[in-house]
């Protein structure tokens, strides 16, 4: 719960395709639960305010099935404390600079008011188990884009 608003996060979590059911609560106008089929495991949920604007956001963190555990993110923002909408993080594969040496095993968490991503980097030639190429962080902002809320990439950085 934060700032009023409720979210009940139940998954499956019994194999490689799961359930994901999102309900909210003490929204103004609606409060349909969101269903959605998951490739992979929740791994985590975090409730925040990251842009600041009075109404909460929903961050659940889902890791795949198998040895890699590419991450993905099911989010949702409550607009005006009224209504859900479905935040857009781009695929890191869209990421022609950062998806370089990027073979899963992703965490991710709230840094202040922005969304961190944190994985591994493989120089070429690393086997699964010995990544080499160091730990690259990206962080995103929430921002209103033209239909939708986005996660947009303000920095990354490998150290």
């Amino acid at each position: 719960s934060l700032q009023g608003i409720t979210f009940h996060v139940l998954a499956t979590n019994e194999g490689a395709i799961n359930q994901l059911t999102i309900t909210p609560s003490n929204l103004e106008i609606v409060n349909s639960v969101m269903k959605h089929e998951i490739d992979g495991s929740v791994t985590g949920a975090e409730i925040a305010d990251i842009n600041a604007d009075g109404s909460p956001e929903i961050y659940i963190y889902i890791n795949s099935a198998g040895s890699g555990s590419y991450g993905s993110l099911v989010a949702y923002s409550a607009n005006n404390k009224k209504s859900l909408s479905e935040i857009y993080m781009a695929p890191l594969a869209y990421d022609k600079v950062n998806s370089v040496g990027y073979m899963g095993h992703d965490e991710f968490t709230i840094i202040e008011n922005s969304l961190a991503r944190r994985f591994p980097v493989y120089n070429e030639g690393d086997p699964n188990c010995c990544p080499k190429g160091g730990i690259r962080q990206l962080q995103y902002k929430l921002i209103k884009g033209e239909a939708s809320w986005q996660l947009r990439l303000v920095n990354s950085t490998t150290y």
